[in-house]
């Protein structure tokens, strides 16, 4: 009877530790989840948008910065915002062509009271990728007019270009004298270009520039048969070490289209950043910012 009694005491007693272990466990579980669920750090509040003159400033501050670092000699202007509606777009005085009323338009000049100039690069020969370095870090856009016969030997540095956010658009696949070649050739040149385009870029745009400006009426109607809506020359050109200008007071304009070409030091006496340099000098010196061309299209 001792024994049983004993056994029955030592029985009790291993009973009442566990359970007491299983109720300190089941305290200290819900106490550390507790303790957990108190202890985990707030997520720190969202940062105040910024305003759109914030942004601006923010935009402007690292525009200086770049503007520096590739040694222009002050900081670009930004452009307004594009336009909410777009100008009517018509052929420049003089630069009509017969019975041309349905063709795509051919001008010099964007109708815009804004103070801007849009810059157009022309051909491919030159392939530098400081160019597209500068560009994108100086936030100045610009539109390509590509020939197949030049750009084929890189298409990867105009896709970079493209992915740059550079419109791509048609300067034939040879670049010859238009009006002197059939409508039927004028039409292979033009929309063998647009085919080029549309399968080493994505799509087929829809401006074209002639070859050294030059055009007919056979031209536009081709260009227009192949998807093309506008024909824009240019009012001045931009080399390394000068300008050239069509008008007769030799200044830019309100919504002038500058050209210049995609050239370096074996063409010209210098580099495209060069080229670059002295053509934002002018601009910002009188006042103008560079603006997007398709924003005004």
């Amino acid at each position: 009877m001792r024994s049983v009694r004993q056994n029955y005491k030592k029985g009790m007693k291993v009973t009442a530790a566990r359970t007491g272990i299983a109720a300190l466990a089941l305290a200290a579980l819900v106490s550390g989840c507790a303790t957990g669920a108190d202890s985990t750090p707030a997520k720190p509040a969202p940062a105040p948008a910024l305003d759109a003159a914030a942004k601006l400033k923010l935009a402007q501050a690292a525009r200086a910065a770049a503007a520096k670092r590739w040694r222009l000699a002050k900081t670009p202007l930004a452009a307004p915002p594009a336009p909410a509606r777009k100008p009517v777009i018509k052929f420049r005085e003089g630069f009509e062509v017969e019975d041309g009323e349905d063709l795509p338009p051919v001008f010099t000049t964007i109708p815009t009271k804004d103070k801007v100039v849009f810059l157009t690069i022309d051909d491919g020969a030159e392939k530098d990728p400081a160019f597209l370095r500068m560009m994108s870090e100086l936030k100045i856009p610009y539109t390509a007019f590509l020939s197949d016969y030049l750009v084929k030997e890189d298409y990867g540095y105009f896709r970079e270009m493209r992915d740059r956010g550079v419109v791509l658009n048609n300067h034939t696949l040879h670049h010859p004298y238009l009006p002197g070649l059939s409508y039927e050739r004028q039409r292979h040149e033009i929309c063998g270009m647009q085919d080029v385009i549309r399968k080493q870029f994505g799509k087929r745009p829809t401006l074209f520039r002639p070859p050294f400006g030059n055009y007919n009426a056979d031209t536009l109607r081709a260009a227009k048969s192949c998807g093309i809506k506008a024909a824009p020359l240019w009012n001045e050109e931009i080399f390394v070490d000068h300008w050239e200008y069509r008008e007769w007071d030799r200044d830019l304009h309100p919504g002038d289209i500058v050209l210049s070409h995609f050239r370096g030091k074996e063409d010209w006496k210098g580099s495209m950043t060069d080229m670059v340099r002295r053509f934002m000098k002018t601009v910002t010196d009188k006042g103008y910012a560079v603006a997007r061309l398709e924003d005004y299209l």
